[in-house]
């Protein structure tokens, strides 16, 4: 079982590095109360949150793993080279969001340990919707309806 703390507040932004270790600390002890293997992971916001600034990033990352953390994720991270940076700088696991213009290979080849999907699969879930009923609306095809080999396998 696990939970994440995120160092960011929709009306107040990107917490102080202060501010956020702290809850970061609060949650370790609240985790380590619970009596039974608890996985924390400490979110550094910056890169979806508009401050791309990867040394920020890494300061906030040592200082949630300082604080007891058990993974360290900075959603947004756009390249290997930048995961590669991350990875370097720690040595808690890191945790990457999973962005279409990288692969498994190359995410874990510079260092994550894990991969989030975030909501990416039921944007391509609507988009594939979207697709469909557009086509339907607007040439009156229904050919989008056919469910594949695969799907009608999995389905059972």
């Amino acid at each position: 079982m696990g939970g994440s703390i995120e160092d960011f507040d929709p009306e107040d932004g990107i917490y102080e590095l202060g501010h956020a270790r702290e809850r970061i600390a609060a949650a370790v002890e609240a985790a380590a109360g619970t009596g039974f293997g608890f996985t924390l992971t400490a979110r550094a916001e910056n890169h979806i949150r508009g401050n791309p600034d990867l040394d920020d990033t890494i300061a906030r990352l040592r200082a949630y793993e300082e604080a007891g953390a058990d993974v360290l994720y900075a959603p947004g991270l756009a390249s290997p080279e930048q995961i590669r940076t991350v990875c370097e700088a720690v040595s808690k696991p890191v945790n990457v969001l999973a962005l279409p213009n990288l692969s498994l290979e190359q995410v874990f080849a510079a260092g994550a340990q894990r991969v989030s999907l975030g909501g990416s699969l039921a944007w391509v879930a609507v988009d594939g919707l979207v697709a469909a009923a557009t086509a339907i609306r607007d040439q009156g095809d229904l050919s989008s309806l056919a469910v594949s080999d695969e799907t009608n396998r999995l389905l059972g």
